[in-house]
């Protein structure tokens, strides 16, 4: 029983927001980050400086998309991804 996978069916893939580029106004990305994380200033700062950084994965397609564009406004490049289907899963 232990060796037995269950696949949950549902409408929305879920999306990893990537940052690939911080762009000119690097404080009000960092700041971005850090509302969008929970992380401390400094946490944000390390985090977005290690591009391309996943800000945030797994969460549905809407606030992935409500995410980049937040990030896009304070002047940093960024997208969504969705996630690989896992390795169980492909025969």
């Amino acid at each position: 029983m232990a060796d037995e996978y269950f696949l949950l069916v549902c409408d929305d893939v879920p999306h990893d927001v990537v940052l690939t580029d911080l762009g000119v106004r690097v404080m009000d990305v960092v700041q971005v980050v850090r509302r969008l994380t929970g992380l401390s200033l400094w946490r944000s700062k390390v985090l977005a400086t290690q591009l391309p950084a996943v800000i945030l994965a797994g969460v549905p397609e809407e606030d992935a998309a409500a995410a980049v564009s937040a990030l896009r406004h304070a002047g940093a490049q960024a997208e969504t991804r969705e996630q690989p289907e896992p390795d169980f899963l492909k025969h």
